[in-house]
């Protein structure tokens, strides 16, 4: 049962980072974790969290939907936790996955309204909506998690609404994620070497590698590490960056990030570390028309390239057209330059393109963080 509870816990680990391009939503866990009306279980367990991103996953009809946790540093001693809980968010921790603060206040707040992301969330926030309007001018803004038939599910704290939306990002995040930050304070988990990086432990459901970093806090208009709160040092431009998804059967799959340093490979089981692997998606034909590393994925300049590297080559489809008339024949070892609105098909129901640009399919279920979880785990005593 523990070693159950502990896969369940490496997949959730999946889904939280600092990302700023691959998060759709923001959390506080030591709110999530208290949830206890979720599952009529122990008074705190983060297994609660693997509900909720379950939930964030559902509503938005994405696979691997992944959460930014701000995380109070009294979670990591919390009596009501099992052991192995707090040594899982501690790696978090460690692995710059999460935000650990002292106090974490408004932060969360602040990391929605820098990044245009919903909030998760039963507070209400009463004293901060005119720093933030957008608590009341959004209602898919601030969305709180309460038990369903099928689940945890989403509810508006004003006015309609019931799926988490994005809104623009605040004017300052520009500027602020287009430039790398260092902390001064030794072992800074989020603005030291790399920050936002360390390593999962599945990478066959995830199989993700960080590249951004988290935005900095604004102090009185200056960038500001949040957990030390120290003055962050301009270490020069960030390099450019795209974000790609893939979509398989009407579903986005995945969303993934390409850097000019860091080309993709996806295809049914790319080689090496990195690549976006499709085969747990694909059925039987597909995967016989997949090769193993598909095409390949870079960014030149501001434009995003592709190159076909497979043996029975691609397509794409200009604007998104799903007409057969509209598709370009890419052969094996052709490249081409993904114009706005473009996507790439692999196969028929299997494209990548801009997230924004790939067209609405069918509806089905995302794969399930908590399909590990064993029945009644939740009340299983320390």
């Amino acid at each position: 049962m523990r070693f159950e509870i502990s896969k369940v816990l490496d997949a959730i680990e999946g889904r939280v980072c600092t990302d700023p391009q691959l998060v759709r939503a923001v959390v506080d866990l030591a709110e999530i974790i208290r949830y206890q009306d979720l599952d009529g279980g122990r008074p705190a367990s983060t297994l609660r969290l693997g509900m909720v991103i379950d939930a964030l996953a559902r509503s938005l009809e994405e696979d691997n939907a992944a959460v930014y946790a701000v995380v109070h540093r009294g979670v990591l001693s919390d009596a009501d936790l099992t052991s192995n809980e707090r040594m899982v968010v501690r790696r978090w921790a460690d692995d710059g996955l999460v935000e650990v603060l002292d106090n974490p206040g408004d932060r969360m707040l602040e990391v929605a309204d820098l990044l245009g992301l919903p909030v998760l969330s039963r507070v209400r926030f009463d004293g901060l909506r005119g720093r933030f309007p957008w608590l009341v001018e959004q209602p898919g803004r601030a969305l709180a998690p309460v038990p369903g038939a099928g689940g945890p599910v989403f509810i508006a704290h004003l006015g309609g609404g019931h799926t988490p939306v994005a809104g623009p990002p605040s004017p300052a995040a520009a500027k602020l994620l287009a430039r790398e930050w260092r902390c001064p304070e030794s072992g800074c988990n989020l603005f030291g070497g790399s920050g936002g990086g360390g390593a999962f432990a599945d990478l066959a459901a995830v199989g993700r590698k960080p590249t951004g970093q988290a935005p900095p806090s604004l102090r009185n208009g200056v960038p500001t590490c949040p957990r030390h709160g120290t003055r962050l040092r301009d270490a020069g431009p960030r390099p450019r960056s795209e974000v790609l998804a893939v979509r398989v059967g009407g579903l986005i799959r995945r969303r993934f990030v390409v850097t000019e340093e860091q080309p993709v490979l996806v295809g049914r089981a790319p080689d090496g570390s990195g690549g976006i692997m499709l085969g747990q998606w694909l059925n039987d034909e597909a995967r016989r028309w997949i090769s193993r590393s598909h095409v390949r994925l870079e960014l030149r300049g501001s434009d995003v390239v592709v190159t076909d590297v497979s043996t029975n080559g691609s397509g794409i489809r200009p604007a998104g057209s799903l007409a057969e008339a509209d598709r370009i024949s890419l052969a094996p070892q052709q490249s081409r330059v993904l114009a706005s609105g473009d996507m790439v098909e692999l196969y028929p129901g299997v494209q990548i393109g801009r997230p924004s640009e790939l067209p609405a399919g069918a509806s089905y279920n995302p794969d399930s963080v908590m399909s590990e979880a064993p029945t009644m785990a939740m009340r299983l005593p320390r």
